[in-house]
């Protein structure tokens, strides 16, 4: 018996993006905004997981706005519909943007996302909501999704109402045994952590992931924020992924590598009664800018043989960077995460 966990990026909805979603919307003979075209590409691979994650990064608007980029996001409600019907189970919410909208912005972001149908772990409207884990049938066995961060940038949580947004620290090891008490058998961590467009894991970051997987109670940590790929590593024996890049996003300033992202994946087999990672893998994303913005598993557009030639060079150079920092701090053949032309072509885990 087994069962596979993939996880995205950073989904940070600029304004630009509200402008796609506008003309997709319109494209399609209707009105308002439609995220799905620009996520449609990630479908098929999704669809072959148990468990999906996702890390919605900012807080949620009501549905006709006022909606704003940085540094104070508002973002559009529709994204959370979107996120759904193209494959996601559950959404961190734990940023450095969580509180940019306050209490007001906490409690949108998760009634909409609880209209998609989609679970949540980050944030919460109240004390007992935030006490309560969130533990999802991932092929039949329960899986417990936390969030954190570092910090809420120039924010600060309201004293009287720490439950809002979860902060990194001790609670990290009180909720994973809560989970498991409540009967959760394998843990996800997302962390949002790190430096921002750096391939390489900052000091603090390192500290941290060697502080979190030194018992057992963490089984894959998932990591966001730094809008740019970083490695994979094993670490006292849990799998860390320091930073997936950006799933959905559309900086000012385009870098290149902010529009590259990976999907991670983890295949979970029992032994000896408990579950462990037995493969793991990772599938490079593009969000390809050349026209209407979307999202592109880089590996099953590699293999169309119709892909116009300045598509493929600028494609293989974002599949190559992100096999490279994802890899970066393997050290050995055995500890190296799989890509998915090692196995199928579309990706498949």
């Amino acid at each position: 018996m087994s069962f596979t966990v993939i996880a995205g990026g950073d989904v940070l909805i600029h304004p630009p993006l509200i402008e796609q979603a506008a003309r997709d919307a319109e494209a399609a003979g209707g009105r308002g905004l439609d995220f799905g075209p620009m996520l449609a590409g990630l479908k098929p691979t999704l669809s072959r997981a148990d468990l999906a994650v996702c890390h919605l990064e900012t807080p949620l608007a009501p549905a006709g706005g006022p909606f704003s980029g940085f540094p104070d996001f508002s973002t559009p409600p529709q994204i959370a519909t979107a996120l759904a019907d193209v494959g996601f189970h559950s959404c961190s919410t734990a940023s450095n943007h969580t509180l940019d909208q306050g209490e007001a912005g906490v409690r949108r972001t998760l009634d909409a996302l609880d209209a998609a149908g989609l679970r949540h772990t980050g944030s919460a409207r109240n004390r007992a909501e935030a006490d309560r884990p969130n533990i999802i049938e991932a092929g039949g066995v329960p899986v417990a999704h936390l969030s954190y961060t570092y910090g809420f940038g120039t924010r600060l949580r309201p004293a009287d109402k720490p439950w809002l947004a979860n902060p990194v620290g001790e609670r990290v090891f009180d909720e994973a045994h809560r989970a498991r008490r409540a009967g959760a058998e394998v843990v996800l961590l997302s962390m949002h952590w790190g430096r921002e467009h750096q391939h390489e894991p900052s000091p603090r970051q390192l500290a941290r992931a060697a502080e979190l997987t030194a018992g057992s109670s963490i089984d894959v940590i998932l990591g966001h924020h730094a809008h740019a790929v970083q490695p994979i590593e094993r670490i006292n024996g849990t799998w860390v992924v320091y930073g997936h890049g950006n799933l959905l996003a559309r900086h000012r300033v385009s870098r290149g590598t902010t529009e590259e992202g990976l999907l991670s994946w983890f295949r979970f087999s029992r032994t000896g009664g408990a579950w462990r990672v037995r493969r793991l893998g990772f599938i490079p994303i593009l969000i390809d800018l050349t026209g209407p913005v979307r999202v592109v598993p880089l590996p099953t557009a590699l293999s169309d043989p119709d892909l116009p030639p300045e598509r493929r060079t600028r494609y293989e150079q974002a599949y190559h960077r992100t096999r490279a920092a994802a890899l970066h701090r393997v050290t050995t053949p055995a500890a190296r995460p799989l890509m998915p032309d090692e196995r199928t072509s579309d990706g498949r885990p």
